[in-house]
């Protein structure tokens, strides 16, 4: 390798741009190439990094031997027969959230990456924020106590997208932040969804997720609401914690509240219910831009062989909850066992 990891980032959408910024940034690495279909989006690129070379032939990319990493921002069912050829040719491979379209498709992609030992990331970037780091460290620690549920809202009026539901568009994040915090996998999943226009998948979707315990996890989805939503809400024995992401500033909360039960005798209507109304504390987060932090992670592990926060393992799992809410949305909300 060279003294700068080269990358290649493919997909000048919405969200291919973010990365190639964020990547220039870098002081190890160097934006070598950008692919892109469409020849005007390459031209925009061309203009802002004059440097950086522009093709609409994957091929060239990946048979490029002198091209370390492929970083994918393409629609999603493109995202399996794109990857696959990188780490075929030996590329790391760093891919916009979802991992697949399907769990075959993440499983196999999962095996590939550890039969030609390169790394698999999945970009899941509000694993990266300061405040989800601030709720892994506070669950870390014990200061909730045991949990009792995570719900989360995450709705606005659009963007639709023609190729994926809103469980897939939406729901990812969710799932994703769900898994980490809770540094567990859902037993089962059961969902529901409609579809409000004939030409697209479901637009708005409630998805619960069983643990194998009295754990509970709720995802609300919409891309029909009047208003911008992102909101959770993770209750514990100990406290509880709403993670407002609209906010500008105080994202997140700690309230010190909670229910009490005290058993007076054998009769069950002698139980004792004391409500606590404690303080609320705002804690000071990392305010750095997350996908910076997030591509700077992906160098860090192909230079050092560490394993990524959000590693292909990790995609494999949110796909899985993805999959199998679709499933039950389609069986009007049978529970789907994991």
């Amino acid at each position: 390798m060279n003294d700068k990891v080269r990358v290649a980032v493919v997909g000048c959408g919405y969200w291919g741009p973010n990365m190639v910024r964020n990547f220039s940034e870098l002081d190890r690495v160097e934006v070598a190439v950008v692919c892109d279909l469409r020849q005007n989006r390459l031209e925009a690129i061309q203009r802002r990094y004059p440097s950086v070379f522009t093709t609409i032939e994957f091929a060239r990319v990946v048979e490029d031997p002198t091209i370390d990493a492929v970083v994918l921002t393409t629609p999603v069912a493109t995202h399996y027969p794109l990857a696959k050829q990188a780490i075929t040719c030996g590329k790391h491979v760093f891919v916009e959230k979802p991992l697949t379209a399907s769990l075959t498709e993440a499983e196999d992609l999962v095996k590939l990456a550890r039969l030609h030992g390169r790394v698999l990331m999945v970009d899941h970037t509000f694993l990266y924020t300061g405040a989800v780091q601030k709720l892994k460290e506070l669950i870390a620690r014990g200061e909730l106590g045991d949990l009792y549920y995570f719900d989360s809202v995450r709705v606005n009026l659009g963007i639709f997208q023609p190729d994926v539901s809103v469980v897939w568009d939406l729901a990812a994040h969710d799932i994703s932040i769900m898994t980490y915090l809770l540094d567990r996998n859902p037993v089962a999943v059961s969902a529901t969804g409609a579809t409000h226009f004939k030409w697209q998948t479901e637009d708005i979707a409630y998805i619960t997720t069983m643990f194998d315990d009295s754990l509970l996890g709720h995802v609300h989805v919409s891309w029909l609401s009047p208003v911008k939503i992102r909101q959770m809400l993770i209750a514990g024995s100990k406290r509880m914690i709403v993670y407002n992401d609209n906010e500008p500033s105080e994202k997140v909360k700690v309230y010190d509240r909670g229910v009490n039960f005290t058993d007076t005798s054998d009769a069950l209507y002698d139980l004792l219910v004391n409500y606590r109304i404690g303080d609320v504390h705002i804690p000071r987060l990392d305010t750095r831009e997350a996908l910076h932090v997030e591509c700077e992670h992906f160098i860090d592990c192909i230079l050092t062989g560490q394993r990524p926060l959000s590693d292909g393992e990790s995609g494999l799992g949110v796909v899985r909850v993805l999959e199998a809410a679709q499933h039950s949305i389609h069986n009007q909300g049978k529970v789907v066992y994991l």
